[in-house]
């Protein structure tokens, strides 16, 4: 699976490389993206395909298809209610909320290897398909970055193309900063995912479950990019950047001045829990309609499911033109 083969490479631009390090399985599914799905036998190549159609309609004019389900809408998931650590910093598996709240647990991921910062699949709520979209704080914290804004506005195209909806769960601490992905154009391809979820027609349905900064939270299915039903967990936070972050540029000149350690850190200590009251908590954005409701974590299932029962018969339609412009 490559235009060119070692030899051609050595010729032209004289690197050394074997066919597997040019274009193999792996290069194609965690380095450049080509493959979506990666399997050891053609048995389990056949079943991921089986597996995938489940979810899609035959065609883009169809709904896509209503399976029976037992698994009960308001089953409620304790462990969502413990599972955001205490420490903003620390980490944990998004994948863990989304098999939670999904019927039955399943959840088939795509690109798994591949801009590992973003989760993307598919999954069913009350036996309708969904494509999920996640930041994933277990890899570089959940940051968006031109590979994960690339992976996630491709799939929610695809999943506007064929009628699924998308539900969304946030936990973005901000775009990843640094030369390399400025020289390799991040604000064209961030504005990607952007354009993606602006553009799409489909039920949007967003969960906020801790940080939620700055442009990232802009991107990720806001209600300011048409998302229709926005929940955020208590421990979100949504602002222009972390408490930490804001308190040390607002009051770069004030830290500077005070000599004694102790006094700094109760200064700093409390202009960031000031901050988090004023700004960085769901409530102040609820109070502005940025979002919907406020909800207990572990009663996640049964209000997305509300939410996209309420949303099965939105009718939303894109002024009419030759084509969108999308930044390619």
């Amino acid at each position: 699976m490559f235009v060119t083969g070692p030899k051609v490479v050595k010729t032209v631009t004289g690197e050394t490389v074997t066919s597997e390090e040019l274009g193999g399985a792996n290069v194609h599914s965690t380095k450049s993206g080509v493959a979506h799905f990666v399997s050891e036998t053609e048995e389990e190549g056949i079943m991921l395909i089986r597996k995938l159609l489940s979810y899609l309609p035959q065609n883009n004019l169809e709904e896509p298809p209503l399976m029976p389900c037992n698994d009960p809408i308001d089953r409620l998931e304790d462990t969502l209610n413990e599972i955001i650590p205490d420490s903003p910093n620390k980490p944990y598996d998004v994948k863990d909320v989304i098999h939670a709240v999904v019927d039955d647990n399943e959840f088939l991921e795509i690109q798994r290897n591949y801009a590992q910062n973003i989760v993307i699949g598919f999954a069913k709520f009350n036996g309708f398909p969904v494509g999920i979209v996640a930041n994933q704080p277990n890899y570089l914290a959940g940051v968006l970055d031109i590979n994960a804004s690339r992976k996630a506005a491709r799939f929610v195209r695809f999943c506007d193309a064929f009628n699924l909806p998308i539900v969304t769960f946030v936990d973005v601490p901000g775009f990843l900063p640094g030369t390399a992905q400025e020289y390799g154009g991040i604000i064209i391809h961030g504005a990607k995912l952007l354009f993606a979820y602006g553009e799409a027609t489909v039920p949007k349905v967003t969960v906020i479950l801790r940080k939620a900064y700055g442009g990232a939270y802009d991107v990720m299915s806001s209600k300011h990019l048409r998302g229709d039903i926005n929940y955020a967990w208590p421990t979100a936070e949504i602002a222009v950047m972390g408490p930490k972050g804001a308190v040390e540029i607002l009051y770069q000149k004030e830290i500077a001045s005070i000599e004694n350690i102790e006094e700094k850190a109760k200064f700093i200590a409390e202009k960031e829990n000031e901050y988090k009251n004023k700004f960085a908590n769901p409530y102040v954005a609820a109070k502005y309609g940025y979002i919907d409701d406020i909800i207990e974590p572990r009663n996640t299932r049964f209000r997305v499911i509300r939410a996209l029962q309420m949303l099965a018969t939105k009718k939303d339609n894109n002024p009419l033109k030759k084509h969108d412009n999308i930044p390619l």
